[in-house]
């Protein structure tokens, strides 16, 4: 009896999926060990600073963010430190807050209206507690509501005295229901209505892609405040009056984080800055 012919066992191979996701993740995981080297090596005076010397934030969230906060202040020693208040701060304890990483705060914006309808919960206490700094009022402007309106409720809300910076429009938020081009003649009218009012021209805040993309070229006659939190971002603009460059800040009587942010000048140049 001739005898079965046995089979050949498949012979069995890697899969190349597999094979791909292993490489994937190697990729992946060298990026961010390259990246966290990076930001260590890039912060390691501040980071040292923080790990060595201020063991009471071991504890805390936002090591890198402190860092960075840390190390753009050292940058500039000469430049004037701010705060910008609103009501996710909380209420605010102003005969303890005075300086920030050992430097001494000179300035502060508070949140006053937001639209054409809101004002901020804590307005009242916040501007009156800021009176002990150089202070500002903003407007948190929505862009598909009636910009008179919103001009209106600003107006309606801020008293500007002596000493106080101009108003500021806060602009950050593409519209919905119209064009940019209207939105920019909305624009254009809030701080034609308030110029009016004041006799200042406004201040415009936004960030800076915001600020490069819509405002930077048709509204070149106005001062900017401009946002940028990116931790490779270290160098105070030239055409920037004031630098938002955190919102992590940590301030002794703030219950919350808070945003910070440097004049692009001294504390004299503040001063003639301010309204007559």
């Amino acid at each position: 009896m001739a005898a079965t012919p046995r089979k050949k066992s498949p012979v069995r191979r890697k899969s190349t999926s597999a094979s791909r996701f292993s490489w994937a993740k190697v990729l992946i995981w060298g990026f961010v060990l390259l990246f966290t080297a990076g930001v260590v090596l890039h912060y390691r005076d501040a980071l040292l600073y923080y790990f060595s010397f201020k063991s009471k934030h071991s504890l805390q969230e936002d090591k890198v963010a402190e860092a960075r906060i840390f190390q753009i202040l050292q940058k500039y020693p000469d430049r004037c430190v701010g705060l910008d208040v609103s009501e996710y701060q909380g209420s605010i304890d102003w005969e303890a807050v005075d300086s920030l990483e050992g430097r001494p705060i000179r300035f502060v914006f508070v949140r006053a209206t937001c639209g054409s309808d809101r004002k901020d919960a804590q307005f009242e206490t916040n501007w009156k507690g800021a009176k002990k700094y150089i202070r500002g009022a903003y407007h948190y402007y929505r862009p598909d509501e009636n910009s008179l309106e919103q001009a209106r409720k600003f107006i309606a809300t801020v008293l500007l005295q002596p000493g106080d910076l101009p108003p500021v429009l806060d602009i950050e938020q593409l519209p919905e229901n119209q064009s940019m081009e209207r939105l920019k003649m909305g624009l254009q009218k809030w701080l034609d209505a308030v110029e009016k009012h004041y006799r200042r021209k406004p201040i415009i805040y936004s960030g800076q892609r915001f600020y490069e993309d819509f405002l930077k070229e048709e509204f070149s006659a106005y001062t900017f405040w401009v946002a940028n939190y990116n931790f490779f971002a270290e160098t105070l603009q030239s055409e920037w009056l004031f630098w938002q460059f955190s919102e992590k800040g940590r301030v002794e009587g703030i219950p919350e984080k808070v945003d910070v942010n440097l004049y692009n000048g001294t504390p004299k140049m503040l001063e003639y800055l301010v309204h007559p």
